[in-house]
């Protein structure tokens, strides 16, 4: 170790996002890794490297790496094909498509700060629901201006001195074409930058890497599903058992060719998918040549019970080693050092988060000061989601902290192969089977969507191999596909999908991706799929398509949207929604607002299409309140504008109520 009488601490950041590469479409169906490749991947290594005396560790997927070089070889993202359509070319589902897309980002530090952003997102929002008419009130300007700022507010701080960002921030608004095309371009060369980056600062000894298994499995799940029940005893489980070590053993020895060919160097260490880890999987890494893993410090605590021995004795700010795989050092990560960096500080000033970091340090180092040789201290946490949430992206933070332990006599910044190489490990007779979250595998399965899953994968496989067998004289190239869609089919984000644990905006593609990577299986192999991989297996949750008033509203009677904001903090029924979830095929009314202030209560109905409710003949409004009142319009009978009931419709219908009738 390079320090004398010094806390080492030992910080990882873990680089990853799920396989979005669409077989059928031959495009990435969502654009994260090209958004986190902007914003997150180049100027992570680049401000981690800035101090001679600091090595923070980056642990990368392959799959991750792989999908960069995509797009560096020209394949694209849905997002980006939308970008690229001229404004004034647009379709209606185009607008309608981008309207509910182009503003997935995190609005306290990524949309509110840019007037233009900003403004535009205001005025989709005074539509409410209705996403036709919010797509046919935008310019084709305001188009194009949307195009560009949902790809800028992506670029990381730390390029925006770059042209043609600079430019294009100081702009603001009223983006051309051309504008637009070179941000485009822009991006690309940034992702081009990516790879070359983290084999220069590793070259040169700046920065240390670590790998995870191929398409990120959980690996104990593929080596035995049953493992499920070491932490969660009753566990429901697929109905077919899933036991696949192979499997286990390809995406670590792939990893490891991968390691090699990117970097020129044999793999050492190791972060399994999600801290995944169990003791038939340490085996498998031990034979891959993996010198040293990580995981969570409940693992530990668990690990110490399964072996008969007192937590408490045991610092998890020590390197452990499992007995039967006493090759490979293990690390325990400092849950609240970790979680505190993750979840904590992005709400503090930068000055104030690292001054808490360094004072908990501080106090560690305290506590260890007669033995600071035997520990370490482990800090492990996503490297890209958690930076949307500070201010500028993080930029500010980061610094500090590199500042603060590059300029700390007593505390030293190591890499976890530093580590692993000097610090003698102490024995553990046990490994307790579990991931970073909660020491189990609820997440990945169990619940009814999860075990679903789970079983489609389990009999794709067996296709497969049954194929093999059938076919001795198979195509190896042809195999060679159908393996990868197994392989990636096993990767640990679509599960992490399924199921009650995380619902997002995104739950159905993930689901649809999956299936799909299934369906191709088969039909590289000129199989037949089976039906059920046409049916999704995200259930979603309970739906309601109403919201409800969140202020006093006062619109105007005109039967028109008078201005943007009339009916802002209105409450909404989504008829249209509401209607495609029983499966109804026609749409007379395709929303239904209702607000109020002291006096009156409003309602307003948006019609599929225009009619006359005098001459159509066909329907009839009728408002029933049950008990407290009925009212029909007669379209032939004028307004009362004396604070009674009252309509009016043009465009849509608009109606009060006084309350003193109700």
């Amino acid at each position: 170790m390079r320090g004398e009488n010094k806390l080492r601490v030992a910080i990882l950041w873990h680089m990853h996002q799920p396989f979005y590469f669409n077989p059928d479409d031959n495009r990435f169906d969502m654009p994260w890794v090209r958004f986190h490749g902007l914003k997150d991947y180049l100027d992570m290594p680049l401000m981690a490297s800035r101090h001679e005396n600091v090595r923070v560790t980056f642990n990368l997927v392959p799959s991750l790496l792989d999908q960069i070089d995509m797009y560096c070889s020209g394949c694209t993202d849905r997002h980006q094909e939308l970008t690229t359509i001229p404004a004034r070319n647009l379709t209606f589902e185009n607008k309608k498509e981008i309207l509910e897309n182009f503003f997935s980002v995190n609005h306290q530090t990524m949309l509110e700060p840019y007037t233009r952003y900003r403004q535009l997102f205001r005025k989709k929002e005074s539509c409410g629901a209705d996403c036709d008419l919010a797509a046919e009130i935008f310019s084709t300007s305001e188009w194009l201006d949307l195009q560009v700022w949902s790809n800028l507010a992506w670029i990381d701080p730390l390029f925006r001195e770059e042209e043609p960002v600079k430019r294009l921030f100081e702009k603001g608004k009223d983006f051309t074409e051309e504008d637009k095309l070179g941000l485009i371009d822009y991006e690309l060369k940034i992702l081009g930058r990516i790879i070359p980056t983290y084999q220069k600062l590793y070259e040169e000894g700046k920065i240390d890497l670590s790998f995870t298994p191929y398409y990120h499995p959980i690996l104990p799940l593929l080596v035995d599903t049953d493992c499920a029940r070491e932490s969660v005893p009753d566990m429901d489980l697929p109905e077919n058992r899933f036991i696949h070590p192979e499997d286990a053993l390809w995406h670590l020895e792939k990893s490891a060719e991968k390691f090699k060919s990117m970097f020129g160097r044999d793999i050492i260490g190791m972060w399994p998918s999600e801290g995944s880890v169990s003791e038939d999987v340490l085996k498998l890494m031990e034979s891959t040549g993996i010198k040293w893993a990580a995981t969570d410090e409940e693992i530990l605590t668990n690990s110490l019970l399964k072996s008969g021995l007192a937590p408490r004795g045991h610092s998890p700010h020590r390197l452990y080693s499992y007995k039967g795989a006493p090759g490979i050092k293990l690390f325990f990560r400092d849950r609240g050092l970790s979680d505190k960096i993750g979840f904590v500080y992005s709400g503090w000033t930068a000055d104030k988060a690292v001054g808490d970091f360094m004072q908990n340090l501080q106090g560690i180092r305290n506590l260890l000061k007669d033995d600071l040789d035997n520990h370490v201290v482990p800090i492990i946490l996503d490297g890209e989601n958690a930076w949307e949430y500070f201010p500028n992206d993080g930029r500010e933070f980061l610094e500090k902290l590199y500042d603060a332990l590059a300029e700390d006599d007593q505390i030293e910044a190591v890499s976890y192969a530093e580590a692993a190489e000097y610090v003698t490990p102490v024995a553990l007779p046990s490994l307790f089977a579990g991931s970073w979250i909660n020491h189990n595998f609820r997440i990945w399965i169990g619940h009814a969507e999860d075990n679903a899953a789970w079983d489609l994968l389990y009999e794709a496989r067996k296709a497969l191999t049954e194929y093999e067998k059938n076919n001795p004289d198979a195509d190896p190239e042809k195999l060679a596909r159908a393996w990868k869609q197994i392989h990636i089919a096993e990767g640990s984000d679509w599960c992490w999908w399924y199921g009650d644990d995380h619902m997002g905006a995104f739950n159905a593609q993930f689901d649809m991706l999956f299936r799909k990577h299934l369906i191709y299986m088969y039909r590289t192999l000129d199989l037949e799929a089976p039906p059920i991989l046409g049916r999704p297996i995200h259930r979603g949750k309970t739906e309601s398509f109403v919201s409800l008033p969140e202020s006093l509203v006062t619109p105007v009677l005109d039967g028109l949207l008078t201005h943007y904001y009339e009916w802002s903090g209105s409450g909404h029924y989504d008829c249209r929604r509401a209607a495609g979830a029983m499966h109804r095929t026609d749409h007379v009314i395709t929303g239904l607002y209702f607000a109020f202030d002291h006096e009156h209560f409003y309602i307003r109905l948006d019609f599929a299409n225009r009619f006359s409710l005098v001459d159509s003949g066909k329907y009839r409004v009728v408002i029933d309140f049950g008990d407290l009142g009925r009212y029909e319009i007669d379209p032939a009978e004028a307004c009362d504008d004396d604070g009674g009931f009252c309509f009016r419709y043009n465009r849509v219908l608009e109606m009060r109520v006084p309350h003193k009738e109700l």
